[in-house]
């Protein structure tokens, strides 16, 4: 614990280290100079994968490339001009600033300028324990203003903590990376349980040209053909409204994008199906009790032979960008939505269907928030484990 107001001491420490003194702060300029890739210039690329070494610009960092290089070139600039060890740390310089790669030796190039490096030899720090250093600073200009692009000077100046034993500074490393592990582990568990969703949904209603699913419960094999509706013959669609002449409340208020506010009256009572008006066209909502929408959301409402939450997963299943009525930002009408078409079976078997989606859906829930309790039990551990910043 620091109990030493003017020493450089992070909150926790492990055991081992208590007796190794205060941390050193240096700027990064200390550290090692701001390096960057050779410029390739368009022409240079193409976007066939066959043809070449995976460029990664800006808009691609971290993620897939769409963009290639000759193996020739690669192999010239790679000799000739900057380029990234094992394990150094590739930062975005634009865009969203300070998102963080760690090169991993594989075969790639890199934007100039827009993707940037320290040229650290880690005689001082080593980069395992830099990554995190990176991870804990705050991207902001000297007034506390937002950096919209990070330049070498940018970088050179921000300032670090570190212990000046690398055996802690790689302890420290370690118990980030293995809780980054975990947190790696249950994210791609929410991905393939996201993915399983997916399919049976594929299979659980008929595809096109079809009139009964390729999966069907057994109770539910002798039923015969679904039929097929249009939205306007199974429910009807209000309009979200105004609610800033509302007082504070406890009813809530959704827009396109979710949970807003809440007020002091309610617009519906009961089982809706919401979808955006207006940019955020995709995304259903099922809501349920006494809420109100703004005029960025429809609101289903009076139900006919379908159940509420069945249509919840008919949403889903629907491709409401083909529905598009703008070049621009996407929109819907309610008379383009009442013309969609979808195929019903009887109550029973979408009671059936939809009991098992959801049950899916709060495995995804429960998941989903795994993660955010993982991701916030590290936040709270790096701000224990690394001091916090003096003027």
């Amino acid at each position: 614990m620091n109990n030493e107001t003017n020493k450089i001491l992070p909150e926790l420490r492990f055991p081992e280290f208590e007796n190794e003194g205060e941390w050193r702060k240096k700027k990064l300029e200390a550290i090692g100079e701001p390096l960057m890739c050779k410029r390739i210039f368009k022409e240079q690329t193409t976007s066939n994968p066959k043809n070449g070494i995976p460029f990664y610009k800006i808009g691609t960092f971290g993620q897939e490339p769409d963009s290639y290089i000759s193996q020739e070139l690669y192999e010239e600039y790679k000799s000739k001009y900057s380029f990234p060890k094992i394990g150094d740390i590739l930062i975005s310089a634009s865009g969203t600033i300070g998102r963080l790669v760690i090169y991993d030796g594989s075969p790639a190039f890199f934007q100039d300028s827009n993707i940037v490096w320290l040229g650290n030899n880690e005689e001082i720090v080593l980069n395992s324990f830099l990554f995190y250093c990176y991870s804990s600073l705050k991207w902001q200009t000297s007034d506390g203003g937002i950096i919209s692009r990070l330049y070498n000077s940018d970088l050179k100046n921000m300032t670090i903590f570190f212990p000046q034993g690398k055996i802690e500074q790689q302890k420290i490393a370690d118990c980030l990376t293995s809780l980054d592990e975990v947190i790696t582990a249950h994210s791609q568990q929410l991905e393939a349980l996201k993915e399983h969703k997916k399919g049976l949904m594929q299979n659980l209603f008929p595809q096109e040209g079809e009139t009964v699913p390729k999966w069907r419960f057994p109770e539910f094999l002798e039923d015969g053909e679904w039929e097929e509706k249009s939205f306007e013959e199974l429910f009807e669609i209000g309009n979200g409204r105004d609610y800033k002449h509302l007082d504070k409340g406890k009813i809530p208020v959704y827009g396109s994008g979710g949970y807003m506010l809440s007020v002091n009256d309610y617009l519906y009572d009961g089982e809706s199906v919401c979808i955006g008006r207006k940019g955020t066209i995709d995304k259903p909502m099922f809501l349920s009790g006494k809420f109100w929408t703004v005029d960025t959301l429809f609101y289903t409402h009076s139900f006919k032979d379908c159940l509420p939450k069945y249509i919840y997963y008919v949403f889903q299943n629907t491709n409401w960008l083909n529905h598009n009525e703008a070049g621009g930002i996407p929109s819907l009408s309610k008379t383009n939505i009442y013309k969609i078409k979808a195929l019903i079976p009887k109550p029973n078997e979408q009671q059936k269907i939809a009991n098992f989606l959801s049950s899916l859906d709060e495995l995804i829930i429960v998941q989903a928030e795994k993660i955010e309790q993982l991701k916030l039990h590290k936040k709270g551990l790096m701000q224990r484990l690394f001091p916090k910043a003096t003027d």
